[in-house]
């Protein structure tokens, strides 16, 4: 049976269904699918916490599914802009994971992981499986791992 580790880029997930399809995606239905694929050994959420009474019930869903949600402060830069950055956070746990499963599995649409499943795949020898909006997932992504799955009406509410 396959191991599988999950790891969500929650921001990029929301704001890719919501922009492509005016729609969420379905957390329940996308670990039910992987569930039947094998024994899921890691499984992070990623989000970043502004503390928000909607956004706290969320996460608690996203726990009560299975994940564990790893939570970073929004920060509100004096200039107006935010910062809320999982990246090097995804990158790190990915690679601790790499050497103790047999597939990876992200869900983000963000070209900046691109280096990190080539690794992955060199190093460790794991599949690397993405799951993103196809018109807003960086084809540099794409191309670097194995198998990319457009999120589509199927796994979204």
């Amino acid at each position: 049976m396959q191991r599988i580790a999950i790891f969500v880029d929650v921001q990029n997930i929301y704001y890719t269904t919501r922009q492509a399809y005016g729609k969420q995606f379905n957390y329940r239905r996308f670990w039910q699918h992987l569930n039947h694929q094998g024994n899921i050994i890691v499984a992070n959420a990623y989000a970043i916490d502004k503390g928000d009474q909607q956004q706290q019930k969320f996460q608690s869903a996203l726990k009560h599914i299975g994940f564990d949600v790893k939570l970073k402060p929004y920060i509100q830069r004096s200039d107006g802009s935010a910062k809320g950055d999982w990246d090097v956070g995804i990158a790190i746990d990915v690679l601790e994971a790499a050497e103790n499963v047999d597939t990876i599995v992200l869900l983000s649409g963000d070209g900046d992981f691109d280096l990190l499943l080539k690794k992955v795949n060199e190093k460790y020898d794991c599949q690397t499986e993405v799951y993103g909006v196809p018109e807003l997932t960086a084809n540099s992504l794409v191309n670097a791992c194995q198998t990319f799955f457009k999120i589509d009406e199927h796994l979204l509410l």
